[in-house]
């Protein structure tokens, strides 16, 4: 396939290279008077990218440019960031991350017959400084690595694909920083990641972030001091606030990475925490059910289905108020067609090299030390999602492991996948064991939600639009396997 970077021709007809020098002086005329010009930007952005790419996300964005409201005033906080850094990101992000890289992973898509990811999950270390409850990683030791030269070169491979999204998870990925600044050095048009507990971050790291310009951490933090200590250790709150001022000081971006589970529910599902969030600096959340994975792991701290249902309602009450990306992995699964594992949004490759379909699913059959990543994504455990997705018709119980816990056995046997824990071997069947009891309980209300005809979602589930975003490669796919009604054309106008 063609090189993804300045290399032939690219969907507005233009070279790659061409596409990106136009593209990224929009981005220029946009720093260079945000308040004024954003109103012209999506009109431009309009004229030059063709109406296949990400329509749905556009249109989004332009009502809220128009709105003026609290998306709006998020728009500005990332405007306000350190302009050094600034349009780097929005270069690597928005340009090389998204407008330029979506068409090239559709070709793939549609070349391969395979799932291709927007992102990849990384871990470069197995190694962490804390010993966090409930986190399969903290058993892992210090034994696991992907050398500069792995990472190097799994990201060389993604971005023929056309994956210019890195995310770094672990391990704590910062005990390796010097390593991951260099990364960021070699690849500035892509975007990195990082899920970390931010007791690493310094001044000379803000330092390398603000030279670099395509690095953004996402803090863990659950809930308030008592919570986040209780899980991940006395002062580690004191430790994540320290990191926080600093990154604002320097008006750095960033994010929180938000673990609930039945014991810090109730403490993170609160507009006094969200505040705090902001007061902080952060520019996103992205919230995360416990998964009970691991030998180790306990079924207790999955959240109930009444905690569940008050993180759904939560989460979209303050989408419409406050000035904070939020992201609900559990509960967002409409918006993006279900189950995104796989290498279908996203895939993780672990410490060890195993290519993994989902963070939380330990099975594989390949080992990126020897295969390509294109033929990983062709192995028999990925194309078992490849061949599934979606998993459920029911977009609120999108998860192979926790709603529809019969499947994952099923996928892991038919595949011929081997557990890839690093310490305990856990079998699907035992995984089972432990999320059989919460999916049973979480079906009915999830049910309930889905089709309540009081919702302002209710049409695009079950009438209109149902593609929600939907890349067109899904869409042709889940229409020939005749997946849960997508073969029938919309009832309803959009």
């Amino acid at each position: 396939m063609r090189d993804s970077g300045a290399r032939g021709e690219g969907p507005m007809g233009l070279t790659r290279a061409a596409e990106r020098a136009a593209l990224s002086k929009l981005v220029d005329y946009l720093n260079e008077n945000p308040a004024e010009n954003i109103d012209k930007i999506m009109d431009l952005v309009n004229e030059l990218v063709p109406d296949s790419v990400f329509p749905v996300q556009r249109k989004a964005f332009t009502d809220v440019i128009k709105s003026r409201g609290n998306w709006y005033d998020l728009i500005m906080r990332v405007f306000d960031l350190n302009p050094e850094m600034r349009t780097k990101l929005l270069k690597a992000l928005l340009v090389d991350g998204n407008l330029l890289a979506w068409p090239v992973q559709e070709k793939a898509r549609e070349k391969y017959q395979r799932n291709i990811p927007w992102a990849i999950l990384l871990d470069p270390t197995s190694a962490c400084n804390l010993h966090c409850t409930g986190c399969w990683a903290a058993e892992y030791g210090h034994q696991q690595n992907l050398s500069f030269d792995d990472i190097d070169s799994i990201i060389c491979q993604g971005k023929e694909l056309g994956t210019h999204m890195y995310i770094y998870t672990g391990g704590e990925p910062l005990v390796r920083k010097h390593d991951l600044i260099k990364i960021c050095e070699k690849h500035p048009d892509c975007a990195f990641l990082c899920f970390t507990n931010a007791t690493l971050i310094d001044e000379e790291f803000c330092q390398d972030m603000i030279r670099v310009g395509n690095f953004v951490p996402a803090i863990s933090a659950e809930g308030n001091e008592y919570t986040t200590d209780s899980r991940r250790g006395q002062g580690t709150y004191t430790k994540i606030e320290r990191a926080m001022d600093l990154l604002r000081s320097h008006k750095l971006p960033f994010g929180i990475s938000c673990c609930w589970t039945r014991a810090n529910a109730d403490t993170v599902a609160t507009e006094e925490n969200i505040d705090w969030m902001i007061d902080k600096g952060a520019l996103f959340c992205w919230y995360f059910h416990f998964m009970p994975v691991g030998r180790a792991a306990t079924a207790e701290l999955i959240p109930t289905p009444e905690q569940r249902e008050k993180m759904y309602r939560f989460v979209r009450e303050m989408r419409e108020k406050k000035p904070l990306f939020t992201l609900d992995f559990q509960n967002d699964g409409e918006y993006v067609g279900g189950c995104i594992a796989g290498g279908r949004r996203y895939l993780h490759i672990n410490a060890a090299g195993d290519v993994e379909p989902c963070v939380f699913i330990h099975y594989s059959n390949v080992n990126i030390h020897d295969v390509s990543l294109l033929d990983a994504l062709g192995s028999p455990i990925f194309m078992k999602y490849y061949e599934g997705q979606p998993f459920n018709a029911n977009h609120l119980k999108p998860c192979p492991m926790l709603e529809n816990p019969d499947t994952l056995p099923k996928l892991v046997a038919e595949s011929g996948a081997h557990s890839t824990d690093l310490v305990e071997k856990e079998t699907p069947e035992q995984l089972r064991e432990k999320t059989v009891e919460a999916a049973k309980a979480w079906a009915p209300v999830a049910d309930r939600l889905w089709n309540d005809k009081e919702s302002p979602l209710y049409e695009k589930r079950h009438v209109a639009d149902r593609s929600q975003g939907m890349a067109a490669t899904d869409m042709k796919k889940f229409k020939a396997q005749g997946h849960y009604g997508y073969t029938e054309e919309p009832t309803a106008t959009k």
